[in-house]
């Protein structure tokens, strides 16, 4: 599995979660959220206020991420506050992993060695001008999942 977050200013790094390894809450806490994205925030915004958004997957919505967020991010955006199926809200799985997928998948990966510097190398190329539109993009989804009562919804 790969982990990554993305704002309009930037990238936090790719995480790779080795094969048979369960993300479970303990897991994303440590290895992802404190380990990663806590002191990534910390250097990229240092004291710009910003908001913490994730999706509502189990590990993500569990009491206990919730709290360590709530303790740790100047803001972030509940399991209460989010819609319970909502890929369409998260820029991650409606646009960047798309982008990835087409720049890493045209030529053909024999180890997945290759496919991980492949994507560590296409990631290192994202550039502010594909981030930007795509995070912007997120408060026109959100107006749209509002007006449709958090179901599906339809974009341009």
């Amino acid at each position: 599995m790969v982990w990554a977050g993305i704002c309009a200013s930037g990238k936090t790094p790719l995480i790779f979660v080795d094969e048979g390894v369960q993300i479970n809450k303990e897991v994303y806490q440590r290895d992802i959220l404190e380990a990663v994205v806590l002191p990534w925030s910390r250097e990229h915004f240092k004291n710009t206020k910003w908001t913490f958004q994730q999706d509502s997957a189990p590990t993500r919505k569990a009491k206990t991420t919730q709290e360590w967020c709530r303790a740790h991010f100047p803001d972030f955006i509940t399991s209460a506050e989010w819609p319970p199926y909502s890929p369409d809200l998260n820029p991650m799985d409606y646009s960047i992993w798309s982008i990835l997928e087409a720049r890493v998948c045209c030529r053909r990966h024999q180890t997945l060695e290759s496919l991980k510097q492949a994507l560590i190398e296409e990631w290192g190329k994202l550039s502010p001008e594909v981030l930007r539109p795509v995070s912007e993009n997120f408060l026109k989804r959100l107006r749209l999942c509002q007006a449709a009562k958090g179901g599906h919804f339809e974009t341009d």
